[in-house]
């Protein structure tokens, strides 16, 4: 089933903000100022723009605590997605290159543990006789697990940017820009991003009792930062900005870790020409897919060695996982949409949850990013836990804070639900079986209390008309270098009318076409992934964005084509 989505056109920036953002080509300050930015400052992208270490709430108090154990064990606990592989990594790289005598992790296996420092993987990790536990992208909502770690004498030191619920844990230190009364100016930190930040204060402390250039070490693991960033898709301002550009720099420069590297060329992609996208759909699935299916360790240490030829070995066996996880995603993908599908567009509620009992929890969340998709809904898929329990995870809108949801369902009807957490695009939550229809009606009636004008419509938003002259391959490589374009910054989407030239499906289900602009210009590439069918004629309409194509060494500008739409004459 096919749906043609509305395509809608960003507000036009004023001429005196433009002209405010200084001596830049006017097309692209066209586009900063459509996303917000208004001062040329915004567009630095330098280290020292980045947010002052010191205005993170409770960071001197986590930092001295670390550094008071830097003779004990200390014992890093991190999540099983790329964000908290990469918080993990980073903060044991760091510790070590600070001298720390004895650091090393944990990460509690979803399937067996379940997310976050829980009581269980207290205890298994007090077997090896930590000194000090870190949390890293976890800890914000652990409170048995704090409990139980000062329980058998372990301090907890929690740094986490997930939304706090109403009881903090009773932990030795807690760092996160989403505390409430927090005034951090960039609240939009991955886990990766706090963990970066700490290990920051630590290297500054070092250095004043004279540790020459530990200030200096975090610096070099910014890689690790930036791929955590963008595969959790936190909102990209101006901060997160810069920690991706600096992470990408580095990667472009050949100074990443090893194990980026090698993932980059698993998954054919030039470390030299790295963009923000080719962390979030090259490097990230690959170590995401490991705490999917298996376990994220092998992600971890593919990011912690300094042997190429074990990344690659890494690498490789990450890969493998992933194509294991593409076909188990597409098996109930197709479930999924045969069910919605099934349904009908008419009939699809405000938050559509989806359940098979076959399914795997793992991928539940990639599942639920489908559906919202399909549906352009908040969408909730599920899968068996154990027992009589599910587990499930949330994807979300703009507009529709999808934690804030979950909330307002536990408060409504205390008991539904056992637990959830997350953010306001992205939640997890854990319920029993028997509770799957209430949570759906309420989750339904929720929505039209809190989001009674939500937009349901899926709106492709673009930047406008590309000007023909610009389908150019100098203002697509200079597209790509503008950047870094993710959430919260979108790269730009262009809309136009086009006739086919050429069209041939290729691969399984892509249309290859050959383009010339309706108002006249040079003849251009295009690919519109997985939009094969009936042949077009005439004029089309697109929604597109302009991308580098590369092919035996030759680079050519193409559209990636976001949605394709007959004008004029109908699809054959």
């Amino acid at each position: 089933m096919k749906i043609s989505r509305p395509v809608v056109t960003r507000p036009p920036p004023s001429p005196s903000v433009i002209e405010g953002l200084g001596d830049i080509d006017p097309l692209h300050a066209k586009l900063y100022a459509m996303r917000g930015v208004v001062i040329p400052e915004e567009l630095d992208y330098g280290l020292a723009r980045l947010a002052p270490v010191s205005a993170l709430e409770n960071i001197d108090a986590a930092a001295e605590l670390l550094i008071a154990n830097r003779r004990n064990r200390i014992i890093v606990v991190g999540d099983f997605d790329v964000d908290g592989a990469t918080s993990t990594a980073l903060v044991i790289r760091c510790l070590r290159d600070y001298g720390f005598d004895d650091v090393d992790y944990i990460v509690p296996n979803r399937f067996e543990f379940g997310y976050g420092l829980s009581p269980e993987i207290v205890r298994v990790a007090a077997q090896r006789s930590p000194a000090l536990l870190i949390t890293v992208d976890n800890g914000v909502s652990s409170i048995a697990g704090v409990v139980e770690a000062n329980r058998l004498g372990i301090p907890v030191l929690v740094t986490d940017h997930h939304l706090p619920g109403n009881e903090l844990p009773a932990a030795a230190a807690i760092v996160n820009p989403n505390l409430e009364g927090s005034t951090f100016p960039s609240r939009n930190l991955a886990g990766v991003g706090v963990a970066f930040y700490l290990m920051a204060k630590v290297g500054r402390m070092l250095e004043q009792e004279g540790a020459a250039g530990a200030s200096r070490v975090p610096a070099r693991y910014l890689d690790l930062v930036a791929l955590g960033t963008v595969a959790d898709v936190v909102p990209l301002d101006h901060n997160n900005r810069i920690l991706v550009q600096q992470g990408l720099a580095r990667i472009r420069g050949g100074h990443a870790v090893v194990g980026i590297e090698a993932l980059l060329r698993q998954s054919g992609r030039q470390a030299a020409r790295c963009v923000s996208t080719d962390l979030g759909f090259a490097v990230g699935p690959r170590i995401n897919a490991a705490g999917r299916l298996e376990d994220i360790s092998i992600g971890i240490e593919c990011l912690l060695t300094d042997s190429f030829e074990t990344a690659l070995d890494y690498a490789r066996i990450l890969d493998q996982i992933n194509s294991e996880r593409r076909d188990i995603e597409a098996t109930m993908r197709d479930q999924a949409f045969a069910y919605v599908d099934s349904m009908g567009e008419q009939r699809w509620p405000s938050c559509v949850s989806v359940y098979d009992a076959s399914w795997h929890q793992g991928v539940v969340g990639l599942i639920a990013a489908r559906v919202r998709e399909r549906c352009h809904r908040p969408a909730i898929a599920f899968a068996r836990e154990d027992g009589e329990f599910l587990k499930g995870s949330a994807r979300s809108i703009p507009g529709v804070h999808v934690r804030d949801l979950l909330e307002a369902v536990s408060t409504a009807k205390p008991g539904v639900i056992e637990k959830f957490g997350g953010h306001a695009m992205a939640a997890g939550l854990t319920l029993a079986e028997r509770n799957l229809e209430a949570f759906k009606a309420a989750a339904i009636e929720q929505m039209g209390h809190l989001y009674p004008g939500a937009d349901f419509s899926g709106a492709i938003v673009t930047d406008g008309p590309l000007p023909g002259d610009a389908i150019s391959l100098r203002f697509a490589r200079s597209l790509r270098d503008a950047g870094p374009w993710g959430s919260g910054f979108p790269e730009p989407v262009w809309s136009g009318d086009f006739a086919i030239v050429e069209q041939r499906t290729v691969g399984e289900n892509h249309l290859k076409m050959r383009l010339r602009p309706a108002g006249g210009g040079a003849i251009v590439d295009a690919i519109a992934f997985n939009q094969a069918g009936p042949a077009y004629r005439g004029v089309v309409h697109l929604a597109f964005r302009l991308d580098v194509n590369e092919y035996r060494g030759v680079e050519n500008p193409q559209l990636v084509v976001e949605q394709i739409a007959p004008l004029h004459t109908s699809a054959a």
